[in-house]
């Protein structure tokens, strides 16, 4: 998966909407896309309160291998936080956020973004939809004609009225000038790229629901992405997972 670990490039808040209630949730991914095979955990939580909420996740990817390929250690630690200040949540201005975000990947970058969230949500809050429009900053040599990112996030719970079933995820994209590979992993062929999109689209289903547990759920999710960590073009990356919420 490596969605937000140890690739050179900072992806989006999957936040929850505005009126969801608070939770932290541990996720547990087997990304067994093309040169993958390894696990990442995503701790996440998502606080809301009186001036706004708060959003976090820290991953971690498990792909330090020693010299007979047996994994040893994480090999990466990418972190992003972000808050979303709303002190109008009883005006008709409610939907719209300020928001301020930092991320993080452990030895090669960092950004910071500052911008607007625009929320929407049906009657029970059951089906949502944010779309956030920032400016983005760049570290590490980092460089961008037009340093603006759009972000959409959604969630529908009980997809298709099947209770327990979650359909979320988040589209990113971005301008930034990269330098990626034009075929796969090939160091001796490169092209210049002007934008980075990636999306991650996940469905979950509660299973627990049905033992007395309906803390855990399973499912998987596939990156979608396009000039995104040093490969040119469209790739499509499934994994499975776990999540347990707490």
């Amino acid at each position: 998966m490596l969605k937000k670990t140890i690739f050179a490039a900072a992806i989006a808040v999957l936040a929850f909407a505005q009126g969801a209630k608070a939770q932290t949730n541990l996720q547990t991914f087997y990304d067994f896309g093309h040169g993958r095979n390894h696990f990442t955990t995503t701790l996440e939580g998502f606080y809301n309160d009186n001036w706004g909420n708060t959003f976090f996740f820290i991953d971690y990817d498990y792909n330090k291998k020693d010299k007979d390929g047996v994994n040893q250690a994480p090999s990466g630690s990418y972190m992003e936080i972000a808050r979303c200040f709303n002190f109008w949540q009883n005006t008709g201005l409610a939907p719209l956020s300020l928001q301020a975000e930092y991320n993080g990947l452990v030895g090669v970058n960092q950004n910071f973004l500052f911008g607007l969230d625009y929320f929407l949500h049906n009657a029970n809050f059951s089906n949502t939809f944010n779309f956030k429009v920032l400016y983005k900053t760049f570290s590490a040599g980092a460089t961008s004609d037009i340093p603006v990112q759009f972000t959409f996030v959604w969630g529908m719970q009980d997809l298709f009225g099947v209770k327990g079933l979650r359909f979320s995820g988040f589209a990113d994209i971005w301008g930034e000038n990269v330098v990626n590979f034009a075929e796969e992993l090939n160091p001796l062929n490169f092209i210049q790229d002007k934008f980075v999109f990636i999306s991650e689209p996940q469905l979950w289903y509660a299973v627990g629901q049905h033992f007395g547990v309906p803390n855990l759920s399973i499912g998987g999710e596939v990156e979608l992405s396009i000039n995104f960590a040093g490969y040119h073009g469209f790739y499509a990356r499934p994994c499975i997972g776990t999540k347990w919420v707490f």
